[in-house]
């Protein structure tokens, strides 16, 4: 027709979007045109066939937030206003084709049940969408020769997106890392941009244009301690090692997260070789998962709050897991900006398993101070979702001296009838 006659230019790397593929992943960073290479792919595929296209991203509050408006400056741009009828919500061919917008948090699977029928879905922005997200979307977009667009700038290189399409990409993908430097139209007034921002803060230079993954987040409590327990070698794969016992350290929650370290000393080294979190679980199904993975089991520490009694049972998580079977004992209480410091001195011995333990690193990458409104200052760290790892590992700095390898006698373990909380 017409209005795919005429010639439209892309740079050399986006030619990978008109090859049939899956997955189809951009990344990188500021000025290397993935999203106006993306927005105007889809327009010459939606003029020359009618498809069914969803332009996804993880939050979506209004149409403003979407993708809508690149996607109607390129109509212009690209002469395309004949053909194209763009609506406040939704961008429809004169062949049939559409152009609609959506968030995925929040979304259930009936609600998303519409989309079944998606020739194409362009995620962008995917650096923020969650492995819930993903997993709910993906299954999804199941028409035949679908496909599934994605583009960001990465942040962490323990992201759900950067780690499952980029590190380990699935089958049938096409991954393009870019910059500016593939953007032949790269303009003048980023440039200058770019150069001030290589001089003022060369570090998030790498980030923000190179798209390089960043070490941490920004004012990440251990930003410099994690970088240097990746530049060691230290975080990589720590195998169980038979002579050694396993200690287990908990950070306690029902609502919140449940977390348990499992560790093992050697001399000095504290290697985390697994890394448990969930949450709405009894203590009976933790110990359950704990004795099935058949470890020579030391000490379970737990934090201060494990001798206190729960109302509605009137037993301490102490009480529970002693019952249970497991050699219990309780982590001295110490000030959090001691227990901080304690983490600190503990790094340079310190081992993570990079494939089991790996949302540890990507908690302590995040663990980061609130920032009242009211004084614009860093205070007391942050309770969030990624607070409960880093307070584990606190509670495995305090005791990491005392985490030997003799093993006491235990006796069999028999579960309760009852399920304690």
């Amino acid at each position: 027709m017409d209005a795919t006659q005429q010639t439209i230019e892309f740079p050399p790397k986006l030619e990978c979007l008109f090859r049939p593929s899956r997955y189809k992943t951009l990344h990188g960073g500021r000025g290397a045109a993935k999203s106006w290479g993306i927005a105007r792919a889809l327009l010459v595929k939606a003029a020359e066939k009618p498809l069914r296209i969803l332009c996804a991203r993880e939050v979506q509050k209004s149409i403003a937030d979407s993708v809508h408006k690149l996607l109607s400056d390129q109509i212009q741009a690209m002469g395309l206003g004949a053909f194209y009828r763009v609506t406040e919500a939704k961008i429809e061919g004169r062949n049939g084709s559409e152009f609609f917008f959506a968030g995925i948090r929040g979304q259930s699977i009936e609600n998303l049940k519409s989309y079944e029928g998606v020739d194409v879905c362009w995620v962008e922005e995917a650096q923020v969408v969650t492995k819930r997200s993903w997993d709910v979307l993906i299954p999804t977009i199941r028409k035949e020769e679908s496909e599934i667009w994605i583009s960001f700038n990465p942040d962490l290189d323990t992201d759900e997106t950067f780690t499952r399409f980029v590190q380990k990409p699935p089958k049938d993908s096409i991954v393009v890392a870019m910059s500016w430097r593939d953007n032949p139209w790269f303009p003048k007034v980023l440039e200058q941009e770019r150069i001030a921002c290589q001089e003022r803060d060369p570090i998030g230079y790498r980030n923000i244009w190179e798209g390089e993954c960043r070490a941490a987040v920004d004012g990440a409590i251990y930003a410099q301690e994690v970088a240097q327990l990746v530049t060691s070698g230290h975080y990589r794969p720590v195998p169980y090692d038979p002579m050694l016992t396993v200690h287990t350290v908990w950070d306690l929650g029902w609502n919140d997260k449940m977390v348990i370290i499992l560790a093992q000393r050697h001399s000095s080294e504290l290697r985390v070789i697994d890394y448990v979190e969930d949450s709405h679980r009894t203590l009976v199904d933790y110990v359950r998962d704990l004795e099935a993975m058949k470890y020579r089991w030391a000490t379970d520490w737990l934090p201060h709050d494990g001798q206190s009694k729960d109302f509605k049972t009137g037993q301490s998580t102490q009480e529970i897991l002693t019952k249970l079977g497991r050699r219990v004992q309780i982590v001295p209480k110490m000030d959090v900006e001691q227990g901080i410091k304690a983490v600190r001195l503990l790094f340079p011995r310190l081992y993570i398993d990079a494939d089991r333990a790996g949302r540890l690193v990507d908690c302590l990458k995040r663990y980061r101070r609130s920032i009242p409104s009211s004084t614009n200052e860093p205070s007391s760290p942050l309770h969030d979702e990624y607070s409960h790892g880093a307070d584990a590992l606190r509670y495995m700095a305090i005791v990491a001296d005392q985490m030997a390898n003799e093993i006491t006698f235990r006796k069999p373990i028999v579960y309760p009838k009852r399920a304690y909380a």
